[in-house]
């Protein structure tokens, strides 16, 4: 199972590329069979994990992932990039996709918060929010357009402060690399993400983090190639053995 990754200019050339192969649903009783997800960044670690555990209970499934940015996703998939479940890090980027009525009866799965990630070592001494509107104190956030990116101007909104960024990221795993390399002294960057890390970056809570909380919701998409195991993936999300591996990677239950 290899994460794949899709350029937004490409998306109808796989289109035709992949709508050639034939993704066979096993729920019609065919033989190996490929399951598409789209994913949210920050979803990285735990949607791998519930792969593993789906190709497990349906033997000759392979699970393809494309994560990346819920914003850029969206927009492949209303492209007409193939996938069968979408799973967003907002409600907002998952109406681009059920505005296109091309996801069916979204459900929020999970929520997440953000948290400031510094090096381990805090150079630069940072310890609140406020510290970030420092000029000395080199900062990366995500796009605007993008929800992480989206969830830190309302939190900064919420504290009243504006912060200038040296960085401006296209999803939450590449904000949080420019931490681990050291490239700036403190990100905007989910709780889950800072988990993920493993201890290469340290985190440090907020109160505005609470005015800034985002819901993911995941849907099965309406010209799914796997509409019989989009809905079973979804199913493995929503239990609780989903809800288990979700909540241990540090999301809350919606």
């Amino acid at each position: 199972m290899r994460p794949t990754t899709f350029r937004p200019a490409l998306a109808l050339v796989l289109t035709a590329a992949l709508s050639g192969c034939g993704s066979r649903d096993a729920s019609s009783g065919g033989g190996a069979t490929t399951l598409t997800v789209f994913a949210a960044a920050s979803l990285t670690g735990t949607f791998t994990e519930l792969g593993k555990v789906f190709e497990a209970e349906a033997p000759g499934t392979t699970v393809r992932f494309n994560f990346g940015s819920s914003a850029t996703l969206a927009q492949q998939i209303v492209q007409g990039a193939p996938a069968d479940v979408f799973a967003a890090a907002s409600p907002a980027t998952m109406k681009t996709v059920t505005d296109a009525s091309l996801a069916a009866a979204p459900v929020t799965f999970v929520r997440n918060t953000l948290q400031i990630a510094v090096p381990v070592d805090n150079p630069a001494k940072v310890d609140d929010l406020k510290d970030l509107t420092d000029p000395k104190v080199k900062v990366a956030l995500c796009a605007v357009q993008v929800p992480c990116g989206a969830a830190a101007a309302r939190a900064l909104d919420a504290a009243g402060l504006k912060v200038t960024p040296v960085t401006l990221e296209q999803d939450v795993k590449a904000t949080l690399t420019k931490v681990e390399l050291g490239e700036v002294d403190a990100a905007l960057v989910y709780r889950t993400d800072v988990i993920a890390s493993g201890g290469e970056v340290r985190g440090i809570g907020f109160p505005e983090a609470d005015k800034a909380i985002n819901d993911y919701p995941v849907a099965t998409l309406t010209k799914a190639p796997s509409p019989g195991l989009a809905r079973r993936f979804v199913d493995l999300v929503l239990s609780p053995r989903g809800r288990d591996v979700l909540t241990k990677a540090g999301f809350e239950a919606p």
